[in-house]
C-alpha cells in the first residue's frame, strides 16, 4: 500500500501520521475531536470493574451433528436455528459473520449488539465504521476479510457473553475458523481476546505481541493480534496509535511491510 493512502486510512482513524521533522502532515485530523460517548465493550482496565471470571477455551466437544465435518451452508443454516444457551430466547436473528471466506486475516469480535441483532451483520455503526476504516489502513479492506464474534446471539443490555454462553457457540466458531484458514487472527476487544487464549488477562498486557490459536482437534496453530475494540476506542481516542501498532503486527504477520 502506497504511504499517501495508508496516511488517508489513518487520518480516517484519528492517528496523525509521523512525517520527518519541518514536514507537518497537511490537514491532519485531531484525535481529541471524536469525544461522543459510545455504548460497547470494555476499557482496557475493564477487569477492574468487572467480576473476575474463569478463563474460557474455545474446545470441540461431541456435537451432534458433526460441526467439524459441515461446509458453510450446513454450518450458517444450524447457527440460524440454535437454541443451546438462553441467548437465543431474546435475539432477533443470529449474526453468523460476513466476509470473505478465503481470507487471510480474520477478525473475533465479542457479541452482536443491538443494530447488528436487527441487520444480522456483525460490526456495524460508528464502531463499524472505525473498524472499516482499521482494516483499510492495515491494506485489508473489509470485503478482503473475515468478520465473527465469539457469540452469535446478542447478550441483553450488550453485557459481556458469560463462559458459558461462549462454551455453547465454541464449535460453530472453531469450524469458522477452520474453514476460512486465515493467515492471522486479529481479536478486538478482551472478551475476544480471552476467549481465544484462554487468558485472564488486561488486554494491555495482552496487545502487542504475537500469540497463538490452537485449532482443537487439529495441529492447525494461528497467530493471534490483539487489539483494542473500535466501540471503545471511539471513547478513547488517545489509544488509537497503540491500535495502529497492533494493526502493523498483523501487516508484519501476513509478511507485508508497515
Amino acid at each position: 500500500m502506497d504511504r499517501e493512502r495508508q496516511g488517508a486510512y489513518l487520518r480516517a482513524m484519528g492517528i496523525v501520521p509521523w512525517r520527518p521533522a519541518m514536514q507537518p502532515e497537511p490537514g491532519a485530523a485531531d484525535v481529541s475531536v471524536i469525544t461522543e460517548p459510545v455504548t460497547g465493550s470494555e476499557p482496557e482496565s475493564a477487569g477492574e470493574n468487572m467480576p473476575e471470571r474463569a478463563a474460557s477455551s474455545v474446545p470441540v466437544s461431541g456435537d451432534a451433528p458433526d460441526i467439524g465435518a459441515m461446509d458453510w451452508a450446513g454450518l450458517q443454516q444450524l447457527v440460524s436455528v440454535c437454541t443451546r444457551c438462553a441467548l437465543s430466547e431474546g435475539r432477533t436473528q443470529t449474526v453468523f459473520g460476513t466476509g470473505d471466506r478465503q481470507a487471510r486475516v480474520m477478525v473475533v469480535g465479542e457479541a452482536p449488539g443491538a443494530e447488528e441483532d436487527r441487520r444480522g451483520e456483525p460490526f456495524v455503526g460508528r464502531a463499524g465504521g472505525l473498524l472499516d476504516n482499521m482494516l483499510l489502513a492495515m491494506g485489508q479492506p473489509r470485503p478482503k476479510v473475515f468478520i465473527a464474534n465469539i457469540v452469535k446471539c446478542r447478550p441483553a443490555g450488550n453485557r459481556d457473553p458469560s463462559d458459558a454462553e461462549a462454551a455453547a457457540c465454541a464449535s460453530y466458531l472453531n469450524r469458522q475458523i477452520e474453514l476460512v484458514a486465515p493467515e492471522v487472527i486479529l481479536a478486538v476487544g478482551r472478551v475476544a481476546a480471552r476467549s481465544l487464549l484462554a487468558r485472564d488477562e488486561k488486554l494491555g498486557a495482552l496487545r502487542g505481541r504475537l500469540h497463538e490459536f490452537s485449532l482443537p482437534g487439529s495441529d492447525a496453530v494461528v497467530p493471534v493480534v490483539v487489539t483494542y475494540h473500535p466501540a471503545y476506542l471511539l471513547r478513547s481516542p488517545d489509544r488509537k496509535g497503540l491500535a495502529w501498532q497492533d494493526l502493523k503486527l498483523v501487516r508484519a504477520a501476513l509478511g507485508e511491510a508497515s
